[in-house]
């Protein structure tokens, strides 16, 4: 049924205004990180002049660049280890059989219902237990397993026929030749959706590096901000917006980029 030109201007009409309530934020924080104290205080929305001092400060009282190079490691890490260890989980729940697989993935899946913040003081001792504090390891190897990105690949394997796999079997490839040359080439949507998912959510993760680290040579983005507006009584927040856009940067160039993959690789697993 197509639409007619009234409802396609109603429709893009309220996308543009919810798009613009969205954005309005991130637009404002933009305006802000250019304005001088006064300015922020009498509530003005554009800058009288375009000013990049607030910029220079932020990177003169803080080791922003630092700061950004171990969230870029860490968020590598955890999306590269999340990518290989929900894979191959995905693909024995899919492939193998075994005994009680699926009471064991619906037990895997259940613990997406325990909230993090329960199992945060077991894994803060199980990092200090084995020295990882102030470490890459001890900031990345505790979200390598991921219940949501085993269910959304193994959604997406459940679509590939079993004669594929049958095939393979006759024509001699082992199994992890098959998961490597077969099962991951027709998964890249998925992949890069779980990808950016795990890069995005470490990125923006505050509470667990806070916890496990002390010095400033693994600290992450989010934990600098929160140290520039907690530097002085009166936070001048045209610098901490500053520093803002400067973290939100790669997550909103990731997501224009990745918008059309994303968006697909979420949607691919339900048409099972």
């Amino acid at each position: 049924m197509k639409m007619g030109l009234p409802q396609k201007i109603w429709i893009y009409f309220l996308l543009i205004v919810t798009s613009a309530f969205v954005f309005f934020p991130v637009l404002y924080a933009f305006m802000i990180s250019f304005m001088t104290g006064p300015e922020i205080i009498q509530g003005k929305f554009f800058p009288e002049s375009i000013s990049f001092e607030n910029y220079s400060k932020v990177f003169s009282r803080l080791p922003l660049l630092n700061y950004l190079l171990n969230s870029f490691i860490v968020s590598v890490s955890v999306m590269l280890g999340q990518l290989v260890v929900c894979s191959l989980a995905a693909y024995a729940f899919v492939f193998f059989k075994f005994k009680g697989r699926d009471f064991i993935f619906f037990l895997f899946i259940s613990t997406m219902m325990i909230p993090w913040e329960a199992t945060m003081i077991p894994n803060v001792f199980t990092i200090r237990k084995l020295d990882w504090f102030n470490t890459y390891q001890g900031l990345t190897l505790p979200f390598f397993a991921l219940a949501f990105g085993t269910f959304l690949l193994r959604q997406h394997f459940l679509t590939i026929p079993k004669e594929l796999h049958e095939a393979s079997q006759i024509a001699g490839l082992s199994r992890f030749r098959f998961f490597w040359r077969v099962v991951l080439p027709v998964s890249k949507t998925s992949l890069v959706t779980l990808g950016a998912y795990g890069f995005l959510t470490t990125w923006n993760m505050y509470l667990w590096p806070l916890l496990i680290t002390t010095n400033q040579s693994v600290r992450t983005v989010q934990i600098g901000l929160k140290q520039l507006q907690s530097q002085e009584i009166a936070t001048e927040w045209g610098v901490v917006m500053a520093g803002v856009i400067v973290v939100i940067i790669p997550t909103l160039l990731l997501l224009f980029i990745g918008q059309k993959q994303l968006q697909k690789g979420l949607s691919q697993g339900a048409l099972k």
